[in-house]
């Protein structure tokens, strides 16, 4: 495959995952612009930021009043995920160079890391699969900007557009990306006791339950993971 139709092969099979992502950055435009920030600050966050979940947190800490420190281990809290995707697309990109690994770092999102991790498990030759990674990553970079800016745009002209429900565009598109990534006995038990946790913790301050959910998936992930790598060697003893 040349490198343009991976681009354009990358940027298509990220559709999917914009369609859900539309709602999402017509809502933060919405919200910033509600919270009090500016639209060059709303804009700013976008594209340099470009986090959706951390953006929208950000967010609503700075309307509650909350200080740096939280929400500077709130944002990094939520953000961890993103090391773990790093570190599974590691072996497919550790031999581009800086000038190709810094920005796909940056860009790498859920919805990104959905799709290039399919491409990169396909059995094929193609060099060019770093491109098919660009594709993705431009092309939900891009519908971010754009929504954030029709959210400041309609956040003028309908005040009330964060209570239509468009965050549920948000929680369809995570299932999506979620459900098919659970494989085995310890990634289903992660999500299970994460979604629990966030359920039981919703009532905290400051996102505090999502720290919580998170923290709690990772370690029951990681013991039974290790558990069950133990098992086989137990019984062959």
């Amino acid at each position: 495959m040349s490198r343009s139709h991976e681009v354009l092969r990358g940027a298509r099979d990220t559709v999917p995952m914009i369609l859900g992502a539309i709602p999402f950055g017509i809502l933060f435009g919405t919200l910033a612009g509600a919270s009090g920030l500016s639209p060059a600050l709303t804009m700013a966050m976008s594209l340099l930021v470009y986090a959706g979940s951390a953006q929208f947190i950000a967010v609503t800490l700075l309307a509650g009043g909350a200080g740096l420190a939280v929400l500077l281990l709130t944002t990094f809290v939520v953000n961890l995920r993103h090391a773990l995707y790093s570190a599974t697309l590691q072996p497919f990109v550790r031999h581009l160079p800086a000038r190709w690994r810094l920005p796909l770092a940056f860009w790498l999102t859920d919805e990104t890391f959905a799709v290039v991790q399919h491409r990169y498990a396909e059995r094929d030759a193609s060099p060019y699969r770093h491109w098919y990674f660009l594709g993705s990553c431009l092309a939900m970079y891009g519908n971010w900007q754009l929504c954030t800016a029709i959210g400041l745009a309609f956040g003028r002209a309908v005040p009330d557009l964060a209570a239509w429900g468009l965050d549920f565009a948000m929680l369809a598109t995570f299932i999506g990306i979620v459900v098919p990534m659970l494989r085995n006995r310890p990634q289903v038990a992660a999500a299970v006791a994460a979604g629990l946790t966030a359920l039981a913790c919703q009532g905290l301050p400051y996102k505090l339950g999502l720290m919580a959910a998170a923290l709690v998936g990772i370690v029951v992930g990681v013991l039974l993971e290790r558990r069950q790598a133990v098992e086989p060697l137990g019984e062959g003893a």
